[in-house]
């Protein structure tokens, strides 16, 4: 069975009826009418979009992580009072 896009309430290909099956997951839906409207196309773009920023933001969070906690794991282990640069909050020696 085919299945239809669902925005607000309604088909995005227009078609009318009870018994059609709708979803508003983009990946479900089968409906080539609907795939081809600019609001399935928008919103597919939206989600891809949003995936990449979040698949981004987390490779730049793990790379900003990793190369800090070297940083300060190298500083703890020389000898001596060594300050850390500016940005490392409060802490003036290590």
């Amino acid at each position: 069975m085919i299945t239809h896009y669902r925005i607000d309430g309604h088909l995005a290909c227009g078609r009318h009826g009870d018994n059609l099956l709708a979803t508003s997951e983009l990946a479900r839906v089968k409906c080539r009418n609907c795939r081809n409207t600019d609001v399935f196309k928008e919103a597919r773009r939206d989600s891809r979009n949003a995936a990449r920023r979040a698949a981004r933001r987390a490779k730049a969070s793990r790379a900003a992580n990793d190369w800090r906690l070297s940083w300060e794991a190298r500083l703890a282990a020389m000898p001596g009072r060594q300050r850390l640069p500016r940005g490392f909050g409060d802490q003036h020696y290590v």
